[in-house]
């Protein structure tokens, strides 16, 4: 029998107990890690073109009939008041109290058919709502590849094409010009014989194609890519450096989804399979499950906010808009700093936590304490390096005081007590200096990320 995220807290004696020392295995893309190295793959979207595959780590939530576009309208903060087939959006759900849920892409496929795309805590809070409320919908999940069942292929490909030369590479494959296509807009095309429908958007600022279609399509259409794309510098590009992408577009993968109290909490946890719950890593601690919550503003979504319909946790939001935020930043890490945790594994005594590379995240939920003289001011979520700008960075959720760029804060890095997480080894905290950068840090992403 399943054991449900309600019967697994009890167990743990509470949900921050449960979180912090979850034995779950550190989170991995489950596709090549480098085809050639990171550091290469992660200047191909910026300099020619990079081909990343996300056919395997998202979950797709098939959602249909008479009543799917009200159940997405009652959960999401997104305006729903124009939302044709072959438009996209980024989805976002908070919970009762008005904080965040987690955030996911939403395609329109059909009429009365829509696919919710990304992590699976947005993805399972809607099927929720959904099966325990009054809709007349459907649901069909395909959940990524290291939850599926053995031997079971994913419905669709998903090809991303990203950086200055995939508007060419586009227009060699399909043999015609790109007709313009709106940001997160839609479109379809014919590629190696097969009909491909396509996302338009950019990472880091950069040209951007995101391809999918039936898996059995996938190989021949991934094959007419990489043939097109040899004159373009096309770069294959494997799990370590595309999980590192986000820290130039500045999107939290991962915040910690609101869903442990609430008005709803009770039964979404008696509902929810505690396989699912994660893992609660870094240096920010408290007894109190509410301290890591965030709302939308804090990870700069209010510009998805729309009041212009009900839904769940719509009262509470507006008063979030009018109270107190954080802003969403980039710190870039000291050099110094960063360094001598790293030469601390060659030092006598206890070492620093490892710093991984080009990702440090160790947890599901990357949550680190950002502080001034002593005081915190906020939190700090994923961290890792970007070739690109050759520096070692985190996004944060910071006090508005304390969020302009060039003010300088610290971020505790490493765990205290120690937990007992897989991933987490003996060390010892340390602390180190950052300084405040806009979020995306890239200038080029910050002025052409919704154009591209």
């Amino acid at each position: 029998m399943t054991e449900s995220a309600a019967a697994a807290i009890a167990r743990a004696g509470s949900a921050v107990e449960l979180l912090r020392n979850a034995q779950a295995r550190p989170t991995i893309f489950p596709v090549t890690p480098e085809f050639s190295n990171w550091r290469s793959e992660q200047r191909s979207w910026r300099e020619s073109v990079a081909l990343l595959d996300q056919s395997h780590h998202m979950t797709d939530l098939f959602i249909s009939g008479p009543d799917a576009l009200r159940l997405l309208a009652d959960t999401g903060v997104n305006s729903f008041a124009s939302f044709p087939v072959d438009a996209a959006k980024q989805f976002v759900a908070v919970n009762d109290e008005g904080y965040l849920i987690g955030d996911a892409i939403l395609f329109h496929l059909e009429e009365q058919v829509y696919d919710l795309v990304g992590w699976y805590m947005v993805l399972d809070w809607v099927q929720f709502i959904g099966e325990t409320g009054d809709y007349d919908v459907t649901f069909e999940r395909d959940a990524n590849s290291l939850m599926r069942a053995a031997g079971e292929d994913p419905r669709f490909y998903r090809y991303e094409l990203q950086g200055p030369h995939a508007l060419a590479l586009m227009e060699k494959l399909t043999g015609a010009p790109v007709p313009p296509t709106r940001f997160f807009g839609m479109a379809t095309f014919e590629i190696a014989g097969t009909t491909v429908r396509s996302l338009r958007h950019g990472m880091a600022g950069q040209p951007g194609f995101e391809l999918f279609g039936p898996w059995s399509d996938g190989a021949r259409v991934r094959d007419a890519i990489i043939a097109a794309g040899e004159e373009f510098g096309l770069v294959l590009v494997g799990s370590k450096a595309y999980s590192s992408a986000n820290l130039e577009s500045a999107w939290v993968p991962s915040p910690l989804p609101a869903i442990f109290t609430g008005a709803r909490s009770g039964d979404y946890l008696e509902w929810l399979p505690a396989a699912r719950l994660g893992s609660l890593a870094g240096s920010f601690v408290s007894d109190d499950i509410e301290d890591f919550y965030l709302t939308p503003y804090d990870l700069g979504y209010g510009r998805s906010v729309a009041f212009d319909h009900e839904f769940i946790g719509r009262a509470a939001l507006e008063q979030h808009a009018a109270g107190d935020r954080r802003r969403k930043v980039t710190l870039i890490w000291d050099p110094e700093d960063v360094a001598a945790a790293q030469r601390s594994l060659y030092e006598e005594g206890t070492p620093a936590k490892f710093i991984d590379l080009p990702k440090a995240r160790y947890g599901l939920y990357q949550v680190d304490r950002v502080t001034v003289d002593g005081v915190d001011v906020g939190i700090s979520h994923d961290c890792g390096y970007i070739t690109n700008e050759q520096v070692f960075a985190s996004l944060a959720s910071i006090e508005e005081a304390y969020a302009e760029p060039g003010m300088r804060v610290v971020v505790t890095w490493g765990e205290h007590p120690v937990s007992r997480k897989p991933a987490v080894e003996p060390h010892r905290q340390v602390e180190i200096r950052a300084t405040v950068a806009p979020a995306p840090y890239s200038r080029f992403a910050r002025e052409n990320y919704r154009k591209s």
